[in-house]
């Protein structure tokens, strides 16, 4: 019992470990906005801010959402697994909860924040559902396919200045100085009416729907790997596998690091953006094997609950880090915007998250469910108590967004 414990509160930490990772990177986002953070030249930052800006980059940017994304998917099939116990029917379930993050995602990047995730993950569990059934061969061989299909993306120049390159550098560099203003300035209606309606890239509807359709690509191989590690069990037994896992580190960390450093290190050359997506991805899987090599035998760590507590309410701080951060930036609230700095930037985000590891612990001991999370149960199985009608006396195992 102790050790299937210890399981579930690894799965449910690790999700609540990218959350760390995943503020640290949507800082940068709530601090510039979208463009801006990618066109931090614009902000004329010191030196030692952009080498801040540039470690970030490798070691946190691109390679914590994807362990969110690994998590969501290894909870899809777990939950698969637990309704097919009880003979549910799966796709049903499924179904209504991709349907409502879809609903919540809508709402959050309209009222919210152009940042979300949530509309995105609840698309990819319906193509995610495509590959339910298959074998894990299946899913890890078509995870590698698909990544190495998105790493040729990186073939695309990313420098506004050379002639294949899809952005306009006056039209960006225009939109991301009124983005200054608006974000830092603005109030709440004229910041919505700016996310929704000026067009940084003016590109043709043809293009914009290729990128759409290009751009699950990008993301696609971690979901894939999810549903491969829970097929084949891992995590089942952390405490026999630390061997496996400290293997595992000294491979994919190391060649994560290289491949993303390359195109911070050596931008512009044809070779370096396919090692940034690719080594997103690489690094990603090697910190879900720090994370776990780390925990596996620390059954009575202080940490681990308050990681395992933040996971718990993985949806819910998710969407709090976004109230947070856009009270503090924007100009309806402190105006920060642009202005404190990529450094206190971190800091800040390692502030919040801090906070959320103690309040969530706090949380858990007297709540089973986060709010939104109630919700979501509440929705999935169309029960006010959040249980299935068919067998109440046993719930129905809705696994947390991750």
């Amino acid at each position: 019992m102790e050790l299937k414990q210890n399981r579930v509160r690894i799965i449910d930490g690790l999700r609540g470990f990218s959350l760390v990772g995943i503020l640290i990177a949507n800082m940068l986002i709530f601090q510039y906005g979208v463009w801006g953070s990618q066109e931090i030249d614009l902000y004329a930052l010191p030196n030692f801010e952009m080498t801040v800006y540039k470690l970030v980059h490798i070691f946190v940017e691109g390679s914590f959402m994807p362990i969110f994304a690994f998590m969501f998917s290894y909870g899809i099939i777990k939950m698969q697994q637990s309704l097919a116990a009880k003979g549910l029917r799966q796709k049903r379930y499924l179904a209504r909860r991709f349907l409502m993050l879809i609903g919540l995602g809508s709402l959050h990047s309209y009222f919210l924040w152009e940042g979300d995730i949530l509309l995105f993950y609840g698309m990819m569990g319906f193509f995610l559902l495509l590959f339910m059934n298959r074998k894990p061969k299946t899913l890890l061989v078509w995870g590698i396919i698909i990544l190495c299909l998105a790493s040729l993306l990186g073939f695309v120049p990313d420098d506004p200045n050379n002639p294949a390159s899809i952005t306009d550098p006056a039209r960006m560099e225009a939109y991301v100085l009124k983005t200054i203003t608006v974000y830092g300035t603005g109030t709440y209606e004229e910041i919505v009416n700016h996310r929704f309606n000026e067009d940084p890239l003016g590109l043709p509807d043809y293009m914009m729907f290729g990128i759409l359709l290009v751009a699950p690509l990008m993301s696609a191989p971690m979901f894939l790997f999810g549903m491969y590690a829970a097929k084949r069990r891992w995590f089942e037994s952390p405490e026999e596998e630390r061997v496996s896992y400290l293997r595992n580190i000294l491979i994919f960390v190391p060649v994560g690091l290289l491949l993303k450093a390359s195109h911070v290190l050596f931008p512009g050359n044809w070779w370096s953006g396919v090692g940034e997506i690719s080594g997103g991805t690489i690094l990603a899987i090697g910190y879900i094997f720090v994370f776990v090599w780390f925990f596996s035998r620390s059954t009575q760590s202080t940490w681990l609950p308050r990681f395992q507590a933040v996971g718990k309410l993985s949806l819910t701080n998710y969407l709090m880090q976004t109230v947070i951060c856009t009270t503090i930036f924007y100009g309806y609230g402190l105006g920060w915007f642009g202005k404190i700095g990529v450094l206190a930037g971190c800091g800040l985000a390692i502030v919040i998250y801090v906070g959320q590891l103690f309040v969530s612990q706090w949380y858990v001991t007297r709540f089973r469910y986060g709010p939104v999370e109630k919700l979501l149960r509440m929705w999935t199985n169309f029960s006010i108590s959040g249980n299935t009608r068919q067998r109440p006396e046993k719930p129905v195992s809705v696994e947390h967004v991750g």
